[in-house]
């Protein structure tokens, strides 16, 4: 199991992923989540994954093997991200299409999720989500935050913080602290964490980082956040059980 998110906003995009993967208690490894496919100057292409490591792995190599080759319809030769996540979702279901029936031989779940997030000259910032079945939905202004792998645990911050209108640095926060969340309640999400903040039309990614096990930011984050939430809820006002009785309706007498 794993956790990748990716925010769109009106400044541009931020996209955070983890790199464990879980195949049983006692087997728990690390593998990277988040690949860069940009081409600077042109066009930021990057890509998180979520699911059966065959089958993302696989895909992923399919996709650099297209760009080494320079195939007619590779990730640098489509002219817009709805295409490159259609180009994505087909290598996608390809794999699965292959592997499914060996797979399922022996109980093997073959599905496997992805986030594409950039910019491609002509266009403004888009984020989609690639299912397994190889189609696709995008971010929008309304909804302007996706998620793949184990959502449940950081969806609710991601639902009371984030709008279209959240600054990067702002979404950046909410993406490690939803990260965060998500690790507290699951063992199997787990650092390293690796982080991309895009600003709009830079065509550069100038900001990105890796987070590993005992990271004094991730620390700090995690403390903070705790204290917060527990000063929060120490500040709740108690139940008004007198109210509570007030309002129940009469009861009728025969």
């Amino acid at each position: 199991m794993t956790y990748c998110l990716g925010i769109l906003s009106r400044f541009g995009l931020v996209m955070a992923a983890d790199s464990r993967t879980n195949a049983g208690v006692d087997y728990i490894s690390t593998y990277q989540k988040m690949f860069d496919f940009s081409n600077p100057g042109e066009r930021v292409l990057m890509i998180c994954t979520s699911g059966n490591l065959s089958i993302t792995q696989a895909v992923i190599t399919m996709l650099r093997k297209d760009l080494r080759v320079q195939e007619e319809i590779n990730l640098h030769s489509l002219q817009s991200m709805y295409e490159v996540a259609r180009y994505i979702g087909s290598k996608s279901r390809q794999i699965i299409e292959q592997d499914k029936p060996w797979l399922k031989q022996d109980g093997i779940n073959a599905q496997a999720s992805m986030l594409l997030g950039g910019q491609i000259k002509g266009e403004d910032p888009e984020l989609y989500m690639i299912y397994t079945q190889g189609n696709c939905i995008h971010a929008s202004k309304e909804t302007p935050f996706l998620q793949i792998g184990e959502t449940k645990y950081g969806k609710p911050i991601l639902d009371r913080t984030l709008s279209f209108n959240t600054s990067l640095e702002a979404a950046a926060k909410c993406a490690l602290l939803s990260i965060d969340s998500t690790m507290k309640s699951n063992i199997s999400v787990g650092p390293p964490i690796n982080l991309m903040m895009y600003e709009t039309d830079s065509f550069a990614i100038r900001h990105q980082l890796q987070l590993r096990l005992g990271d004094p930011y991730l620390a700090k984050i995690r403390k903070l956040w705790e204290e917060h939430l527990k000063t929060a809820f120490d500040d709740m006002p108690n139940i008004d059980w007198q109210h509570e009785e007030q309002s129940q309706p009469d009861q009728m007498i025969d």
